[in-house]
């Protein structure tokens, strides 16, 4: 489960970019265009994506994500989780348990909040290659965690397409395939629990 934490983490730290002074044009124009991407992804229209990753060859996964402002849902082979902004359900499929906590809560995911982003610690910059856009950010000297981050966005759309980042000395890329702006339901986001009836539950709230 860790491991999907770091792959959420790291979709929000190359996708939640502010705008900041003080930067030159290639900079301000990286933060622009990441700032469009952040709003047809976390926007209230809702976007669908598939992510796949291969982190060197130890851990292998790939799933489904939802997002809708704050109300998310991810499947993957192990687990679904749902999230409507108020509550977290969290079902361990091979187990049959699923795990109750509040939407906002750390404690659903410490490990991600290893991976917050704070803008002021990297620096930007936009590439234009015949594959689309190519976004770096490098951390500044002292920052620890996440050293630098790199994502490819199409042409057309400026929808992500790939995230390569630089956790101490090892690089892996997140694919992700599929993605899709609006159509997204606000039903999606509420955990079904007529259909988990027979569950065990663990309720941290």
């Amino acid at each position: 489960m860790k491991q999907l934490y770091i792959i959420i983490g790291i979709l929000w730290l190359t996708l939640t970019l502010q705008a900041q002074t003080k930067e030159t044009p290639n900079a301000q124009q990286a933060r622009r265009v990441f700032n469009e991407a952040y709003q047809k992804v976390y926007g209230e229209q809702g976007s669908q994506l598939h992510y796949k990753v291969n982190i060197i060859g130890i851990y292998k996964t790939e799933g489904t994500i939802w997002t809708k402002g704050k109300k998310s849902k991810f499947i993957d082979e192990k687990y679904i989780a749902w999230n409507n902004d108020v509550t977290y359900y969290r079902l361990e499929r091979k187990k049959n348990t699923v795990t109750i906590y509040s939407a906002h809560s750390d404690e659903r995911d410490k490990y991600a909040t290893k991976f917050k982003f704070n803008p002021d610690n990297y620096t930007y910059s936009i590439q234009e290659a015949d594959e689309g856009y190519y976004i770096t950010l490098k951390a500044k000297k002292g920052v620890k965690g996440i050293k630098e981050a790199r994502c490819l966005l199409d042409k057309k759309h400026r929808y992500p397409v790939s995230v390569r980042v630089k956790v101490g000395i090892f690089h892996t890329t997140i694919k992700i395939s599929d993605f899709k702006v609006g159509g997204i339901n606000d039903d999606l986001f509420e955990f079904p629990k007529e259909k988990y009836k027979n569950c065990k539950y663990d309720d941290k709230r």
